[in-house]
């Protein structure tokens, strides 16, 4: 499917929600009706705000880390991180989402947020690699854990959102914050916790 017609269905398919305690972020999100089962087997993960995301938007929001940087979403699903990252002051955003869909849903919530994001396809140059819910299966993170280190190697610090999934690197990690946020599937009114880590390769474990 063609870029256009995947924006058509997302912002025909998909219903506009804002996220109060994201500073009023707007995304295209899954309801119920979305029909989302007619794009086949794939996860629609970039149709949903997830744990890690939501913390580390909220961290990035809260502290003043991103002011003047050159900031990476990796990973960026529905592109909430690097959306939070441009209202916080970020001087360029780029976001990196291998997902053809993700893609598309990042391009089309920055613009409803009326915020610069570009999209790119390799690891660049940058500041600061935000990486929210990336460690989701040991498969994923065996990938991901050789890129956050090319990123580390180049002088970029890495920041990981994530409440606490199996495959999460927590011998790499130091934890920096954590909030009770809501993450896929969660019911009105539940909550669960989310940490926000610098990533450090050179910890043991």
């Amino acid at each position: 499917m063609r870029s256009a017609e995947r924006t058509a269905f997302i912002t025909r398919q998909l219903a506009v929600q804002r996220l109060p305690d994201l500073a009023d972020i707007a995304l295209y999100m899954a309801h119920p009706g979305s029909g989302l089962a007619q794009l086949g087997s794939a996860p629609p993960y970039w149709a949903y705000v997830w744990a890690g995301g939501r913390a580390l938007a909220r961290f990035v929001l809260d502290d003043n880390l991103v002011a003047g940087k050159r900031v990476l979403d990796l990973g960026a699903g529905s592109g909430v991180v690097a959306i939070a990252a441009a209202r916080a002051g970020a001087e360029e955003v780029l976001a990196l989402e291998p997902d053809g869909w993700g893609r598309t849903a990042v391009a089309v919530n920055a613009a409803l947020n009326g915020v610069a994001v570009t999209l790119v396809r390799r690891l660049p140059q940058v500041d600061l690699v935000l990486c929210g819910d990336v460690f989701y299966s040991a498969e994923v993170a065996a990938r991901v854990l050789p890129v956050l280190d090319r990123a580390r190697a180049a002088g970029a610090r890495v920041l990981v959102g994530d409440p606490g999934r199996t495959d999460l690197p927590l011998g790499r990690l130091v934890r920096l914050a954590e909030y009770r946020v809501r993450d896929f599937g969660d019911g009105p009114g539940v909550t669960r916790p989310a940490a926000v880590y610098d990533y450090t390769p050179d910890r043991a474990g």
